[in-house]
């Protein structure tokens, strides 16, 4: 499907340059009153991209990180990157990441470094922080923040001490545990989650208790070195947040409705999370970059589900603001957060969308998928940077499939926005 819509893609992209060239001949960056070298991380996602050309168009210098294994990474083409750099693994080889960082920092003088990871990278980027720090700033939690913050159960019992909302949660260090547990005395519904993350069960919701529930988690691989948490099931709508912050202060905040394969972004006004982590990154005095899942209920009571310490995907939704490289970079005391522009459209990547066409089966339903798709926008796809949309989906994602294919190893889904194949044990 990828090859036979790559002569449609390259002749959008090819006018797209054509355009560009047309419309701007003579077309210069942007210089920043302080120009900053900016070093993020991260190089396989659609969140790193959308920094990246934010802080370009804002005229600062953007280098580009990812490890060896998505040195294919269809964003290095970005007219937005400076420099694409590989490093090792850091869960294989931590000391070699850390000073591959060191050593792209002192050639680039890097001035500030903004890790945009994965799950399992972001402890790294934190314990990479007081490496980093006599050379530049490292935008970045402490390593024991962000083990707290990452760790599901920690979290909850955190927001629960400072007063806030957050559902009931039990450690779970082995399966007999929630055999006895006594469901009858609640009149509510549990979920399991793995503590370490888990992008094959992240997407798992069954509710405990349920029919062979015994055969259920004691195929989980629930131990004392892999916990998971159970977690009362709230029901309501839940959303996403990703904000930037600093010294304790919310710099940047977006809000989207969400689901549990999360591929749209549009940022709607929700005032009571806003304070929530508000309130949140205040107590602890973060500097960093934060995102939360939440779930409303009708009367208006918003539970915090879960806490992942670094950028978002949401972070799409401010694609067009002016704005978003001063939040992260001034130290001034801002009257308010910076949030998406009004008129801004939502976000979504294309070729989800297309899937989505397989379970259309109505002529309402196609009429409400072109309405997403005409009021929306493609998240990695610029008229001013064209190459990215054609690199990761005929360059990026085919060399992974056959790399996969290869080795004879499967996969559970292809995911555009973090550029990888949704594998078990993956990153």
């Amino acid at each position: 499907m990828l090859a036979i819509a790559f002569p449609v893609n390259l002749s959008l992209v090819l006018a797209s340059l054509i355009w560009s060239l047309l419309k701007e001949p003579r077309h210069k960056q942007v210089s920043a009153e302080n120009p900053k070298n900016i070093l993020l991380t991260g190089g396989k996602m659609t969140k790193a991209l959308q920094l990246a050309r934010l802080f370009h168009a804002a005229g600062h210098k953007v280098f580009l990180v990812e490890t060896k294994k998505y040195w294919l990474s269809g964003h290095r083409f970005s007219n937005s990157i400076e420099n694409f750099y590989t490093v090792p693994e850091p869960q294989q080889d931590a000391d070699g990441y850390m000073q591959a960082l060191l050593d792209i920092v002192k050639k680039e003088n890097i001035d500030i470094f903004i890790p945009v990871s994965s799950p399992v990278a972001s402890f790294y980027d934190s314990l990479a922080k007081p490496v980093l720090s006599t050379y530049c700033e490292a935008f970045t939690f402490d390593a024991d923040v962000t083990k707290m913050l990452d760790d599901k159960f920690t979290f909850s019992e955190k927001a629960l001490s400072l007063g806030l909302t957050a559902p009931k949660s039990y450690l779970i260090t082995d399966p007999e545990q929630i055999l006895k547990f006594n469901f009858a005395e609640s009149n509510r519904k549990y979920i399991l989650k793995s503590i370490p993350y888990s992008s094959f069960y992240r997407l798992d919701m069954v509710k405990l208790p349920c029919a062979d529930m015994a055969n259920y988690v004691k195929n989980l691989p629930i131990s004392e070195d892999h916990p998971w948490m159970m977690q009362e099931f709230i029901t309501g709508q839940e959303y996403c947040t990703h904000s930037t912050v600093r010294d304790g202060e919310l710099k940047l905040h977006g809000c989207s409705s969400s689901s549990a394969f999360q591929v749209n972004y549009e940022h709607v006004d929700k005032p009571e999370m806003t304070a929530w982590v508000s309130h949140f990154v205040k107590e602890l005095n973060l500097t960093g970059q934060i995102s939360f899942d939440f779930i409303e209920q009708e009367d208006g009571t918003v539970y915090a589900i879960e806490c992942n310490p670094r950028t978002h995907s949401a972070i799409t939704m401010f694609h067009d603001h002016p704005g978003v490289a001063e939040a992260y970079l001034s130290k001034d005391t801002f009257s308010a957060p910076v949030q998406p522009l009004p008129e801004s459209k939502p976000t979504y990547w294309l070729y989800h969308e297309l899937w989505r066409l397989t379970n259309v089966k109505s002529l309402q339903q196609l009429q409400v998928w072109f309405k997403n798709i005409f009021r929306g926008k493609d998240a990695i796809y610029s008229v001013s940077d064209p190459l990215p949309f054609l690199t990761v989906h005929h360059w990026q994602i085919p060399l992974l499939i056959l790399q996969n294919l290869q080795k004879l190893k499967g996969w559970s889904k292809i995911d555009f926005n973090i550029g990888k194949l949704v594998e078990l044990g993956g990153d």
